[in-house]
């Protein structure tokens, strides 16, 4: 039997039929349409599924930007759905298509996905980074997402690394490692440089991307930002080993496409910033699932149940 994987973002919402292997059958993708309203957004969601649902499938899996409680399958208020307000999803969409449905925080259903299936195989606890616009973090402790206490763990993007900055996180906190160092932090720095640096290669606008490709061809700002926003992301990282002591760190999002430039700083300095006296045996690679990574988190946490 199959199970049905939907992927709910701000921009898209993705879904595919996905086999015990892990394999991605049949596939269908619609904007979310958010700018127009709950009503709308969900009839998106809706329209995915019956486009894939058939008597095959056995279970429905759907992974969404929190904050959501996963153990009662409630979206409670993404900022990036509006109207999106105390939503049951997972029950309302159980009782619409019969069939068992959960739903599951973005970050935590990757990190499942990369256990299983992904860069992570064969570890059971696993710190997992989506490094993008923001950063979002997954725990999976002995094979299973950590949820926490009222289900709102693993919220490491908003763990604040400088008690005294006054730079305001989207969370409302102050220096928060998303504020801080996220791809839209490095642009917005990067941005900030760009006129008292005129021998850069950068150019307005600016992208966590192009300073990749910028610093890989020697630009000082870029290597600059680049260094910066890794001593910044390493010190975390160094303390999420000294909490979690994990079998791997994962990490995923448009940032890390930036590669091993980055991540070879990344490893340099985390096990610097850690009690932790094996953090240097700690692996930190990058994610292996790429774009499907969301459907396939979104089925593996139904998977992991069913």
């Amino acid at each position: 039997m199959a199970v049905l994987g939907i992927d709910i973002g701000g921009t898209k919402i993705a879904g595919g039929v996905v086999s015990e292997n892990a394999e991605i059958g049949a596939a269908f993708l619609l904007p979310t349409r958010a700018a127009e309203g709950f009503a709308v957004s969900l009839a998106q969601v809706y329209a995915v599924i019956e486009h894939l649902f058939t008597g095959a499938v056995s279970a429905i899996g759907i992974c969404a930007p929190g904050p959501l409680n996963p153990k009662t399958g409630m979206v409670i208020n993404p900022p990036n759905l509006p109207g999106w307000s105390n939503v049951p999803l997972a029950s309302d969409v159980a009782a619409r298509f019969g069939v068992p449905c959960r739903v599951e925080n973005d970050a935590n259903a990757a990190c499942l996905a990369e256990t299983l299936f992904g860069a992570a195989r064969g570890c059971s606890s696993v710190f997992y980074v989506t490094w993008s616009t923001g950063v979002g973090a997954g725990i999976v402790l002995d094979g299973k997402i950590y949820h926490g206490k009222n289900g709102f763990a693993a919220e490491g993007g908003h763990v604040t690394i400088d008690y005294a900055s006054d730079s305001v996180c989207n969370c409302g906190s102050l220096g928060c490692i998303e504020v801080m160092a996220s791809g839209t932090a490095m642009a917005e720095r990067a941005e900030h440089l760009i006129g008292d640096d005129p021998a850069t290669s950068l150019e307005s606008p600016v992208t966590a991307e192009s300073i990749g490709r910028a610093a890989a061809a020697g630009d000082l700002l870029a290597l600059h930002v680049l260094d910066e926003s890794a001593l910044m992301m390493g010190a975390w990282l160094g303390s999420m080993i000294s909490i979690l002591d994990p079998d791997i760190i994962v990490i995923g999002g448009g940032v890390a496409q930036i590669g091993e430039p980055l991540f070879s700083r990344l490893r340099k300095i985390a096990p610097t910033r850690t009690i932790n006296q094996f953090a240097a045996a700690t692996p930190i690679v990058p994610a292996a699932l790429g774009a499907n990574v969301g459907i396939l988190g979104a089925a593996a946490v139904v998977m992991e149940k069913h």
